[in-house]
């Protein structure tokens, strides 16, 4: 119900009250302010509102009742005709003062090259649960019952520290848990002094980005590689180089060929993204001694790196790190769910203070509840038991994904079994427009990415990325028969 009416009644003009108040309802109908179906005051309580009598409002209504504008439902009251006259229809709507925005026209310059800025390759309005999108962890599979009771435990007996403004840093049980499973997982040193709790990965590069570069300066971007990094130093007015990747990753001594005046490199070593290359021990040692002799700083995103299905997962860059040149990301997105929106990374300690400074400005603190949550997670030891689990599930659905595509699509699509990640390439044959086929696959009700999508002057052969780790075998099997139909269309 609309509870009072802003009208605007002149007692001192010759109009009478009944037909200034007729004219004030009928416009406001008309401009859209009171929707259709919208209650309206009855008249006793209009009229007292107003200081005029029952009659003239009565009067008022009786007209609009008439004309169409409004509708009485016996004993409810009276409303705003949900479908006017078709007359009506057509009245045009008094010209709003407000100037209407366009939608890059009124950006800065800055607003409009980040407004520009692609941040992901899947297409917008895509459902997250679509196959195959990649990145996607196994959320039929999450804990909710374990995670909804643990919630339920630390919100009955929340201590005051979660519930006020927290640590920039992050809540410290949460980086002691972090940097505990780091040194013993990932063969990262560090303390928890050092781990700085982030909302997500993106955060986390775009923090050093803005603190370790200025605009003008130069980095080393993979290629093909991950758009948010490409994007982070867009943002920043950060010129990028893009270094071609191979199957032992991103080579040092390409880099400084082509920009030996970089100041830092974005690497995936442990999983290239998209492609999937392990960095050797010589290449490593290589992008170190880089870094170490000029200066520069390396962002190891070690995105998705816990999901290897021969042998232990591989340790990360930074535990090799003598000089005190990397910063290392990582995200709970990947191996819990992504709406948790928590992720961490390592910083040297003689950057500790400076990066806590510029996380405290960018959001003030992480969520309280949310970190002390995944604090307990992994403290009792479910979030090792669930990395266990989720280990052995990727592993099974990467068979069921490669058991489809032969089933559907045979020669098609040449595919490889990967020993870690949670996506595969399927290469096209006969030179394929890979985002033609991308494009008709999601006419189709499938999601793929184009790989060309990540690239920027790397020469690919065409190929589409497809996630597995979020889908049954079932729904892996539907979506084969449809990329098959999409594939068959555009040869």
């Amino acid at each position: 119900m609309v509870p009072f009416l802003p009208l605007q009644l002149d007692r001192e003009s010759r109009v009478p009250l009944q037909q200034q108040l007729y004219d004030e309802v009928r416009s406001a109908i008309l401009s859209g302010r009171l929707s259709p179906g919208a209650r309206v005051p009855a008249t006793r309580a209009l009229a007292a509102d107003a200081g005029i009598s029952r009659n003239t409002v009565a009067g008022a209504f009786d007209q609009l009742l008439a004309e169409g504008y409004l509708e009485g439902k016996v004993g409810s009251g009276t409303y705003v005709a949900r479908s006017l006259p078709e007359d009506l229809l057509r009245a045009r709507r008094p010209a709003s003062p407000v100037r209407k925005l366009e939608p890059a026209g009124d950006l800065s310059r800055r607003g409009r090259m980040l407004a520009a800025i692609p941040f992901s390759a899947a297409r917008r309005g895509i459902a997250t649960a679509r196959a195959f999108r990649p990145g996607v962890p196994a959320l039929d599979e999450f804990p909710r019952v374990l995670w909804a009771r643990l919630a339920a435990r630390l919100l009955r007996h929340a201590p005051d520290a979660i519930l006020t403004y927290g640590e920039p840093a992050g809540y410290r049980p949460l980086r002691q848990a972090i940097a505990g499973y780091l040194r013993a997982a990932r063969g990262v040193r560090c303390s928890a002094e050092q781990v700085i709790v982030t909302a997500g990965s993106q955060q986390a590069l775009d923090l050093a980005v803005r603190l370790l570069l200025d605009p003008g300066d130069t980095a080393w971007v993979e290629d093909p590689g991950y758009l948010g990094a490409r994007g982070a130093f867009r943002a920043a007015g950060i010129r990028t180089v893009p270094i071609p990747v191979d199957h032992e990753g991103l080579n040092a001594a390409e880099g400084e060929s082509r920009a030996p005046e970089a100041r830092l490199a974005c690497v995936t070593p442990s999983h290239q993204f998209p492609l999937g290359a392990t960095m050797p021990l010589a290449r490593r040692m290589m992008l170190l001694d880089w870094a170490r002799r000029r200066r520069a700083w390396i962002v190891e995103d070690d995105y998705d790196s816990e999901f290897r299905y021969a042998g232990r997962p591989l340790p990360a860059l930074q535990g090799l790190d003598s000089s005190g040149r990397v910063i290392y990301t990582g995200t709970f997105s990947k191996v819990l769910f992504p709406a948790l929106r928590l992720g961490y990374m390592v910083v040297p300690k003689q950057l500790v203070d400076a990066f806590v400074s510029a996380r405290a400005l960018a959001d003030r603190h992480p969520p309280g509840l949310e970190q002390a949550l995944a604090a307990e997670f992994l403290a009792e030891g479910h979030f090792a038991r669930h990395l266990r689990r989720m280990r052995a599930l990727y592993a099974e659905r990467q068979q069921a994904l490669l058991a489809a595509l032969r089933s559907e699509i045979g020669d098609g699509l040449e595919v490889a079994p990967a020993e870690a990640g949670m996506h595969l390439i399927g290469w096209l044959r006969n030179g394929a427009d890979d985002s033609a086929v991308a494009q008709k696959a999601a006419e189709a009700g499938v999601l793929v990415t184009d790989l060309s999508a990540y690239s920027m002057k790397a020469q690919l052969r065409p190929g589409l990325l497809l996630g597995y780790a979020a889908f049954t075998p079932r729904q892996i099997r539907e979506a084969a028969r449809k990329l098959a139909v999409a594939l068959n269309s555009v040869k």
